[in-house]
C-alpha cells in the first residue's frame, strides 16, 4: 500500500506545484494548488499513521483537521470562478462564504475527533458541508461564469471540475475511515487527481492562449524520473524490512519526505535557480536579470503552439490581445503569446534585419501593442486628459506602459513623472477599478480589430 500511496502523493504534489508555478498571482491556481498539496499531505500522513506503532492517536487527531483543507480550498476555487466582479463587495462576500464553510468543516472535525472509524456525526457533517457547498458553488458558477472566454463558457468545464472537487473532497475523508478497500480508494483517487489537474491547467492555458501538452508532459516526465530515483530506494527498504514495525515507520517517513523534496526541486527549479542567483550574484543585478530572462524564456517556449493563429475566431483573438496587453511589461510572458505569429511581426523583423528569435518576436509584439495604444490617444490634445475620449488610452497606457499601479496595496505616486502623477491621482479618486477593467476590455477590442485586419482569416 505504501507504493500506491506514494504514487497518489507524487501525482497530487506535482499537480499542485505545477499549477502554482504557472502563475502564483492567479487565485484559482493558488487555491487549486493548496487543495492538491493538502491532499498529498493527508495521503502521506495517513500512510505514516497506518504503519506507525506509536503516537497513532495523535496522528489521527492531526489528520482529521488536515482533511478539511482540500475541500475548503476547492470550494474557494469554484467561488472564485463564479465571482461576478472584481469589486471589494464581491471579494468580501467570497471571503465570508469560504470562511463559513471552513468554520463548519472545522466544527465537524472537532466533533469527529479523529479519522479513526467508526463513522461519527462529525464525519457526516464534514461530508455534508463539503458536498453541499461544492454543488452550490457549481450552480452559481454555471449561472454566472466570471471568466470572459474559457472552458467554463459552455458549462462543461465547470461541471467536470466541480464533480472532481466533490468526489475528491469526500474521498480524502473516506480513505482513512476504511469505508472502501484502501487500494480501490487510492487508485480511483489517483485518476480523479490527474483529471482535476489537467482540467484546471487546460482552463488556465486556454485563458492565456497557450499550448499545454508539451510543457505538462515535460514536467510530468521530469518529476516521475526524479521521484522514482528518490522514492524507489525507500520502497526497496520497506520491502526488505516488512516485519520490523519501527523501521517501517521510519522508512515510510523517509519515502514521503524524499518524494516531497524531489517534486519541489523538479517543479520549482526556476524559482530555486533565481534564489541561488540572488545569493551568488548579489552584486551583479544585470547578470541576475539576464539569467532570469533566459530561464523564463526557455520555460515559456513549450507553451507556444506551432500554428497558434490557425482557426482563431474574433472573440478568441480579442481575448489573446487583452491577455498580451496585460503582459505588456513581461517579455517572458509575451514569448508564449500566439500573437507573436502575426504577419506584421515577420514584416518588422525583416525590415530591420533581425533574427527570427523568440525574444525578438516578443519585443516586436510589445512594439506593435505600443503602436496600437498610441493610436488610441486623442490627437492634438496634450499628454493627459480626463474626458471620455481619453478613457481607452488612459486605461492602457498608464497602467501597462508607464506602470501606474493605482489600486495596488500601499501604492503611491512616488517615482512617477508629473503626467503619470496626474493619471495616478485621477485613477485613485475618480475611477472605480471595475470601470477601468471595462475600459481596458473595450480598448483591447479596438486594438484587436486593428491587428485582426492584418491577419488573413481562414475560409469557413
Amino acid at each position: 500500500m505504501a507504493a500506491l500511496s506514494a504514487v497518489v502523493f507524487t501525482l497530487s504534489g506535482w499537480l499542485g506545484l505545477y499549477l502554482l508555478a504557472r502563475d502564483p498571482r492567479k487565485p484559482v491556481l493558488v487555491l487549486a494548488a493548496v487543495g492538491l498539496c493538502g491532499f498529498a499531505l493527508v495521503v502521506a500522513l495517513d500512510a505514516v499513521r497506518t504503519t506507525s506503532v506509536v503516537h497513532t492517536a495523535l496522528l489521527s487527531q492531526i489528520e482529521i483537521y488536515l482533511v478539511a483543507i482540500p475541500g475548503v480550498a476547492w470550494f474557494a476555487v469554484l467561488v472564485e470562478l463564479s465571482r461576478p466582479s472584481d469589486s471589494w463587495r464581491a471579494r468580501t462576500g467570497e471571503f465570508f462564504l469560504v470562511g463559513t464553510v471552513g468554520a463548519l468543516t472545522l466544527v465537524g472535525a472537532m466533533l469527529a475527533g479523529s479519522v479513526e472509524p467508526p463513522l461519527r456525526g462529525g464525519h457526516v457533517l464534514m461530508s455534508v458541508v463539503i458536498s453541499t457547498s461544492t454543488l452550490g458553488a457549481m450552480v452559481a458558477a454555471l449561472r454566472r461564469p466570471s471568466q470572459p472566454v474559457s472552458v467554463a463558457r459552455n458549462g462543461l468545464g465547470i461541471i467536470i471540475v466541480a464533480t472532481l472537487f466533490f468526489a475528491l473532497g469526500n474521498a480524502i475523508l473516506v480513505i482513512p475511515l476504511g469505508l472502501l478497500p484502501s487500494w480501490v480508494a487510492l487508485a480511483s483517487t489517483g485518476l480523479d487527481l490527474l483529471l482535476l489537474g489537467v482540467a484546471v491547467a487546460l482552463w488556465d492555458a486556454f485563458d492565456e492562449g497557450q499550448a499545454l501538452r508539451a510543457d505538462m508532459l515535460r514536467s510530468f516526465a521530469g518529476t516521475t524520473a526524479v521521484a522514482a530515483l528518490f522514492g524507489g530506494q525507500a520502497l526497496i527498504g520497506l520491502a526488505l524490512t516488512r516485519d520490523e514495525a519501527t523501521t517501517q515507520t521510519a522508512l515510510t517517513v523517509l519515502l514521503f519526505t524524499s518524494l516531497a523534496v524531489a517534486i519541489i526541486v523538479q517543479v520549482l527549479a526556476d524559482p530555486l535557480a533565481g534564489l541561488l542567483d540572488r545569493l551568488a550574484f548579489s552584486r551583479s543585478p544585470t547578470l541576475r536579470a539576464d539569467r532570469a530572462t533566459l530561464r523564463h524564456t526557455g520555460a515559456a517556449l513549450p507553451l507556444r503552439s506551432d500554428n497558434p493563429l490557425d482557426g482563431v475566431d474574433d472573440d478568441t483573438f480579442v481575448r489573446l490581445t487583452r491577455r498580451a496587453l496585460g503582459h505588456y511589461g513581461d517579455l517572458t510572458k509575451l514569448v508564449a503569446s500566439p500573437l507573436t505569429a502575426l504577419p506584421v511581426i515577420d514584416e518588422r523583423l525583416a525590415a530591420r534585419g533581425a533574427p527570427d528569435h523568440p525574444l525578438e518576436r516578443a519585443n516586436e509584439l510589445k512594439a506593435v501593442l505600443a503602436d496600437g495604444i498610441e493610436r488610441l490617444k486623442p490627437r492634438d490634445a496634450g499628454d493627459f486628459g480626463t474626458t471620455e475620449q481619453w478613457r481607452y488610452y488612459n486605461s492602457l497606457y498608464f497602467p501597462y506602459v508607464v506602470g501606474v499601479r493605482a489600486y495596488a496595496q500601499n501604492a503611491t505616486a512616488s517615482g512617477l513623472d508629473p503626467t503619470a502623477r496626474q493619471a495616478w491621482q485621477w485613477l485613485v479618486t475618480e475611477v472605480p477599478q471595475r470601470s477601468l477593467h471595462n475600459w481596458q476590455n473595450a480598448a483591447a477590442r479596438l486594438i484587436a480589430a486593428d491587428l485582426r485586419g492584418r491577419v488573413s482569416v481562414p475560409s469557413e
